[in-house]
Order: C-alpha cells, then structure tokens, then sequence
C-alpha cells in the first residue's frame, strides 16, 4: 500500500474510531489495497521518480503533509456519518479510463494521474458527498503525487534563456542569441534542461498550493498568491541565469560554474521563497485558529443532503470496486498482448 494510503486512517480520532467510521475505513483500506495492486506498476514508478529524480524529491513530503492535513481536520470529521455513495463510481470509472487510455498510448503522466484519481474515486464511493466535501483539498493535494514539469522544460528553457539574454545585455555585456544558446565575450552559455528552473517551479506550484489553502480564505488572494507561487520562480531563474552569465563576465565561467551550483541549490531559491512567503504575509486573512471545516455546516446544506440520498450499501460499494479493479486488469491485460 502506497505512504498515502494512511488517508482514511488519519482521520479517526485519537480517542478511538467510531462506530459509524469502522466499517467505511476497513473497507476503503481493502479498496486501495485492491487499487493499489491494480496500478502497481504506475506506482513503483512514481516511487522510483520521487526517490531518484531530483525534480521530484519535494514529493516525498506529500503523504505525511496529507496525513497531517487530515489529521487536522479528523475533530470534525468524526462528526460526520459516512454513507457510501452509487454516483461516486462515476469518478472512479473516470480514474479508470484514464489509467487504461495512459497505460495504453503509453503515456505515463496520464496512467499514473489515473492511478491517483482511482484512489480518490475510492473515497467517494465509499464515504459519501459530505466526507468528500470535508476532505475536498487533501484529496485534490493529492494530484501532487503525479511527477510533472518534465512536459514544461522546453518552454521554460525558452524563457530562461530570453529573460537572460535581456538582463545581460540590459548591464552591459555584449551578448547573442541563438535558441536557449547565449554569446559573450568569455564563451558560449547554454541554458540546459537543468537551468530551465523546473524543480523549483514545481515545487513552488505545490507549496504555493498549501500556502493558499491554509493561509487566506479570500477566494481572490489565494488566486493571486498562486500567480505568484507560478510566475516569481520563472522569473527569479531568469535573474539566476542571468547573474551566472555576469559573474562569468570577470571571474570565469569555471567560478561561475561553481558559483551558480551553490547559490541555485541552497541559497538563491531559499532567498527568493522566503522574500514570496514574507512578501504574502500581511496579507494572509485567515487564522491559524480557524477549523478547516466545519462539520454543523456541512451536515445542514441541502445540497449536499440530497447528493447523500444515492445510497448504496458498503458491502455492496466495496464489492463493485473490487469488481471494476478485476474488470480493469482484465483489460490492461488484453490490451497488451498481441
């Protein structure tokens, strides 16, 4: 079972897990189980992205940020009555046409998007619409699971390399430009898949993400926030890349080598987070203090009363996604041979 799966664990409470939640948890933990072994192989592969790739380390800190993130909100969520729920096979069925369609053109983002959404889809079967909108953002948090940022590397190479350019001959420096190549006087700078600032962005977009959730409740300033968590690493890999370019200009391109290895990985983008973080400070509007949901509210929306009508039993829920899970090994595993 993947480290996520301590997701419908999390949320009993330290006292004890009630009656009404016992039956539904052991039951989403025999349907991720079953999930789990279906897209193994997607999986083990995130795993090994998470562990070896550095783009993706931040990753790592995912599960327990979903643990705690549910943990935080288990006081209310013990208030709440799990029913499982027929239309939720509708999200599942979706995670399950995305893993097949993925798995089948060979796409890897797409299968293993697929695997995270049949997790999800999971939940909503088994523990209902108000579980689900009380849950609404560690599940969506989970999507941050899937490795992505590969397929934004040129573009952001581009960029990296304009910014650069400008900023160079802006101060000075004689320079040229040819695709991601930069001209100048000491040598030929190339703006490589590394320099394209990728693995800060995406860890940005992730953070910025937390930040959001839990540090505004103004839909507009959770908005803007994110603009900023998407467009300030961009543009602070630009003024990286450019400072490289100028260091060269008098120390040498071995020193600015070594020099821009040290400030890119400890000091630069630390710099540029903490300046974000403290930038957004005074203008966060939303306490510390604050439930992350209340569990009165939720039980008294009628929307959510009438979605909770479509009932299903669990024992029934629980045996229609094993059988969708076999149905779905089935077909990978016609369409994979020949």
């Amino acid at each position: 079972m993947p480290p996520e799966a301590v997701l419908p664990i999390a949320s009993a409470h330290r006292l004890g897990v009630p009656q009404a939640w016992r039956a539904p948890l052991l039951q989403l933990a025999l349907a991720w189980a079953a999930l789990f072994a279906l897209a193994s192989n997607e999986w083990a592969e995130m795993a090994h992205q998470w562990w070896d790739a550095s783009t993706y380390n931040h990753i790592l800190l995912i599960p327990p940020i979903l643990f705690w993130l549910v943990r935080q909100r288990s006081s209310e969520l013990i208030k709440l009555t799990p029913t499982a729920w027929w239309p939720g096979f509708a999200w599942l069925a979706c995670g399950l046409l995305v893993w097949l369609g993925g798995g089948a053109a060979g796409i890897n983002l797409a299968a293993q998007l697929g695997a995270v959404v049949l997790l999800q889809g999971a939940v909503a079967v088994l523990l209902g619409p108000r579980v689900v909108w009380g849950l609404l953002f560690p599940l969506g948090y989970m999507l941050f699971l899937v490795p992505f940022g590969d397929e934004i590397v040129p573009a952001l190479q581009a960029i990296t390399a304009r910014l650069a350019i400008a900023l160079t001959q802006a101060s000075g420096v004689p320079a040229t430009i040819e695709g991601v190549l930069i001209d100048t006087p000491v040598g030929l700078f190339v703006v490589a898949e590394a320099c394209s600032g990728v693995k800060f962005l995406v860890a940005m977009i992730a953070l910025g993400s937390l930040v959001a959730h839990l540090c505004f409740s103004s839909p507009a300033r959770r908005a803007a926030f994110m603009v900023a968590a998407a467009v300030v690493p961009v543009l602070a890999n630009g003024v990286r890349a450019w400072g490289t370019i100028y260091i060269a200009q008098s120390q040498g391109i071995e020193f600015a080598a070594g020099f821009d290895h040290i400030v890119y990985g400890w000091i630069f983008f630390a710099l540029v987070m903490a300046v974000m973080l403290g930038g957004a400070w005074r203008f966060f509007d939303r306490s510390p203090d604050d439930p992350l949901l209340d569990a009165a509210a939720i039980e008294a929306s009628p929307r959510l009363a009438r979605l909770a009508r479509a009932r299903i039993g669990g024992a029934q829920a629980t045996a229609g996604i094993l059988l969708l899970a076999a149905a779905g090994a089935w077909m990978d595993r016609v369409a994979l041979l020949p």
